[in-house]
């Protein structure tokens, strides 16, 4: 089973990152094979006919399971996640894919749900849970990662292969 994670804030090696990587190893019992931390693409983003952000999308599509994570910015996504998930046909991204995003308060934690899930399910994945919302502030002494993990790990591992 291959697990990446792609993470969508503008911040290097973000509190995004780390939830995301967090919340990827927990599901699979083991870290990602593939860390896409967009930040690092800068400007290759918006070159379509860039060959590394081609090769990323292709290693995501071929994925098994897939995290994806953004800060709540503006009550939405970032728009450096859109910019590469636009890269993606209808119908491409054939794995489980699971939205988590994190946030500043409680009014945007149907964010994940509301937002990121349906770009998710619109470029192909299957999203078997609900999506994540942690909050920023409380990211390391929350209960919220742990009951959501109980709730979403049969899930996840009904719909990934290999995943048990």
């Amino acid at each position: 089973m291959t697990v990446a994670v792609v993470v969508g804030n503008p911040k290097p090696r973000s509190r995004t990152y780390q939830a995301a990587h967090l919340v990827a190893e927990r599901l699979a019992g083991r870290p990602a094979d593939l860390s896409i931390d967009l930040t690092d693409l800068g400007a290759a983003l918006l070159d379509w006919a860039d060959p590394g952000v081609a090769e990323l999308v292709a290693a995501v599509q071929a994925a098994d399971l897939v995290v994806v994570a953004s800060p709540t910015y503006k009550g939405s996504y970032t728009g450096l996640l859109k910019l590469f998930l636009d890269r993606f046909g209808a119908g491409s991204l054939t794995g489980t894919a699971v939205p988590v995003m994190l946030g500043g308060h409680w009014k945007h934690a149907l964010a994940p749900e509301l937002l990121l899930k349906p770009i998710l399910v619109e470029i192909g994945a299957t999203c078997p849970t609900a999506g994540l919302f942690l909050l920023d502030s409380e990211l390391e002494t929350s209960d919220t990662l742990d009951s959501w993990l109980a709730r979403a790990r049969p899930q996840v591992a009904a719909t990934a292969k290999g995943l048990a």
